[in-house]
Order: C-alpha cells, then sequence, then structure tokens
C-alpha cells in the first residue's frame, strides 16, 4: 500500500508538473532574455562612426552645406578616419557658377579656413541624397552593387554621430525641397538599427527649426538626441559673407564649432559641458536636448566618445631596452674563459649564467610597464568574462529552480 501511495503521489505530482511546463518555458524564455540584456550592456566601446547629411539643395541654401562640412572636419580632427564617415551632400556650392571662389566652401567671412579641401570624400551627392538612401545607410538594407565605402559597417559595439542639418518643421526634416523625413520614419529606423544590433549608443544632433519635434517617436534604449530648437522655434544662421553674398553657417552649429576649438583629441570634456554651453541669447532659440533613453550619467561622457576616436596610449621613453656598458662588462665577465677548466667548473659557470640570464629577464619584465599594463588588462578582462559567465548561467539555473520550489512548497 505503502508503495502504490508513493506511485499515485509521484504520478499526480509529474502530471501536475507536464500541465504547467508552458509557465516554466515562459519563465525560461525570461530567463534567457535577462541574461541576454545582461550581457549586451557589457558590450564593450568598439568603433565611432559618424553619419553627417545636408538636405537642403540651391545657393541660398550655402549655409547648411558649410554646417554639414564644418562638422566632418571636426569629427576628422578628433580622429574619426573617412572610412568611418558617411558624409552626404545635397548640393554642391563648391562648384556652383555663383561662387566667387571656386572649389572652396567657408564658414567665416575672414576666409581663413576653407572646408572643401582636398581630403573631402563625399560618399552620397546631390540626388543620391534621398529618404531612401538615408534609411538603407542606417539600416544596411543596401542593393549588392553598393560599394563598402558607402556604407555604415558598424557593429554592436559601435558609437555613431547622426547629424543632420536642412530646413524642417513640426516632425518632419525637408529633403531636396521635394521629399520629407518624418519623425516616426526615423524612429522606425532606429528600431531596426538597434534590434540588428548596429550600434551601442547613439547621438543624433539636428540643426534646423523644430529640431526638438524630430526626436518625439524615439523610444530605443541607448540613443540620445540634442536640437537646435523647440517646437515653434525657427533655427537663425550666425552672419552673412558680403564676399560670397549668402550666410556661411548657423547659430547652432557654430556654437558647437566654438566649442570643439577649443579641444583637442586627448581632452575629457563631458557631453553636459557641451550641451549647457549653449546660450538662449545666442542661438535665439532653445537647444532641447533628450536624455530619457541614454541610461549613462552626461557628466561622465567625454564628447569624444561620439564625436572623436582615441586609443588609449602607453608612453615609453625607448622602445627596447638598451644595455649600458657596466651590464655588458657584467656580461663580458660572467662568459667562461677560453683557458681549460675541469667539467665541475664549466658546470658550475653554465648554471651561473643561465641564472643570469632568467634574472635579466625578470628585470626587464618588471621595468616595462607596458608588460604590466598589458597583464592587468587581461586579468581584468578575465574577471569581467567571468562575471559575465556567472550572471548569465546564475539567471537561467536559479530562476527555474526558484519556480520549482514555489510549487513544491504549495
Amino acid at each position: 500500500m505503502t508503495s502504490q501511495r508513493v506511485l499515485i503521489n509521484g504520478s499526480k505530482m509529474y502530471g501536475s508538473l507536464g500541465s504547467r511546463s508552458p509557465v516554466m518555458l515562459m519563465f525560461l524564455l525570461l530567463c534567457t532574455s535577462i541574461a541576454f540584456s545582461a550581457s549586451a550592456e557589457t558590450t564593450l566601446h568598439t568603433n565611432n562612426w559618424a553619419v553627417l547629411v545636408c538636405t537642403s539643395r540651391f545657393w541660398f541654401n550655402y549655409r547648411h552645406m558649410a554646417n554639414t562640412l564644418s562638422l566632418y572636419r571636426t569629427v576628422k580632427r578628433l580622429g574619426i578616419p573617412d572610412e568611418r564617415i558617411i558624409l552626404m551632400l545635397a548640393d554642391d556650392m563648391a562648384c556652383n557658377a555663383r561662387n566667387k571662389y571656386p572649389a572652396q566652401v567657408f564658414n567665416n567671412e575672414n576666409h581663413r579656413l576653407n572646408l572643401y579641401g582636398d581630403n573631402v570624400e563625399v560618399d552620397y551627392r546631390g540626388y543620391e541624397v534621398t529618404v531612401e538612401n538615408f534609411f538603407r545607410v542606417l539600416t544596411g538594407r543596401h542593393e549588392t552593387a553598393v560599394p563598402r565605402s558607402k556604407r555604415l559597417l558598424s557593429d554592436e559595439g559601435s558609437h555613431i554621430l547622426l547629424y543632420m542639418t536642412g530646413h524642417g518643421g513640426d516632425e518632419f526634416l525637408k529633403f531636396q525641397d521635394s521629399e520629407e523625413l518624418q519623425s516616426h520614419d526615423l524612429a522606425d529606423a532606429v528600431k531596426q538599427m538597434k534590434e540588428k544590433r548596429r550600434f551601442k549608443e547613439l547621438l543624433i544632433m539636428v540643426d534646423t527649426c523644430q529640431a526638438a519635434t524630430l526626436f518625439s517617436q524615439l523610444h530605443s534604449p541607448g540613443v540620445l538626441a540634442i536640437g537646435s530648437s523647440k517646437k515653434g522655434e525657427n533655427s537663425y544662421s550666425h552672419h552673412l559673407d558680403s564676399d560670397v553674398g549668402v550666410s556661411v553657417v548657423d547659430r547652432f552649429t557654430y556654437y558647437t564649432l566654438a566649442f570643439f576649438e577649443k579641444l583637442n583629441m586627448y581632452d575629457n570634456a563631458s557631453l553636459s559641458s557641451l550641451f549647457t554651453s549653449y546660450n538662449p541669447n545666442l542661438l535665439m532659440s532653445t537647444a532641447y536636448y533628450r536624455t530619457d533613453l541614454y541610461q549613462r550619467n552626461l557628466e561622465e561622457v567625454p564628447v569624444t566618445n561620439f564625436f572623436g576616436s582615441v586609443m588609449e596610449t602607453i608612453h615609453t621613453d625607448y622602445a627596447y631596452k638598451i644595455l649600458s656598458k657596466k651590464t655588458s662588462e657584467k656580461v663580458k665577465i660572467k662568459m667562461p674563459s677560453e683557458e681549460p677548466v675541469d667539467h665541475n667548473k664549466q658546470r658550475s659557470l653554465q648554471n651561473s649564467n643561465v641564472q643570469d640570464q632568467t634574472s635579466d629577464t625578470k628585470t626587464e619584465a618588471q621595468q616595462c610597464p607596458f608588460t604590466s599594463t598589458w597583464n592587468s588588462f587581461n586579468k581584468k578582462m578575465e574577471k569581467i568574462e567571468n562575471i559575465d559567465s556567472l550572471v548569465s548561467y546564475g539567471l537561467l539555473i536559479m530562476l527555474p529552480l526558484l519556480l520549482i520550489s514555489t510549487w513544491l512548497s504549495r
């Protein structure tokens, strides 16, 4: 009787457990998603990209091209190479018949800096700058004939700067005065980028009228956005160049450049210092930035995380250790002499040479800062990997066990 009861109870228990298997599967999926999100948060920052877009045509929009070329020059100076910059210019003001300075574009009336120099690589020019091509660049949905130089080849560890300038309004940005980019379209493209793991963090910067309205539909995590004006406000030009005959730069971009001209690629100025540097009285509009989708504190994030690309370097006085005269003399003294010696004496001399060589290598390893730094870096990376594995496996194992123990307690 006792064995039958045990079997009956056991059959009841396994039967009820089988009936609740969908619930357990749901919890297993939850554990997997939590482990995946934990591993995604620990993804390392691998590289920086910049997508710079001028959406305006015609000569009177000269300043929009100057805005984009100015940001192009800034991010290159701060370390982002051309192969990681996508430059889109809707018109070529440098070759316009009205340009008094052929093949030159300026953002200041003193004409000291030609933005359209020898090292400008335009990826999309003229009528190639469309809303469709813009979305293809962001999402990576290119035709097979598009070369790699026109593609945003980012990954899940990339930080991307997206800068756009032109004419806009309430939740739209005009392209070529013929089509519009809507706020929900931009949000959808960013969502696809996040789902396809095309970025770790994304900074969207827009210089146009009512720029802040373009961010209203964003909901993807890791996105930071800043615009030159709020809803109902215009974005104004800074000054007129009498020789060129038109305005050459917008106010928001002008004061952004003024901030970066004081910095180099090794400065640690924060994003907070950039965002708070905009004076509404000088802009004649209110710079708006959205941070609710961004997890980190802006005071702790350097501007070079988006506007530059800095690798940690270790300075050493010499590439190789140079032996001094004293050490070389010691080595000569320790070398066995050419006179005949007995075998025991020769063995002792050889052993002493081996010990001296190993001690020299130890001292070299201790004195080389690069070796010690590299070893400490490897230890830190091993700790991070151990933590990731503990978090993922721990969550996958503990939560189902807790579920089973809760069921058994009933």
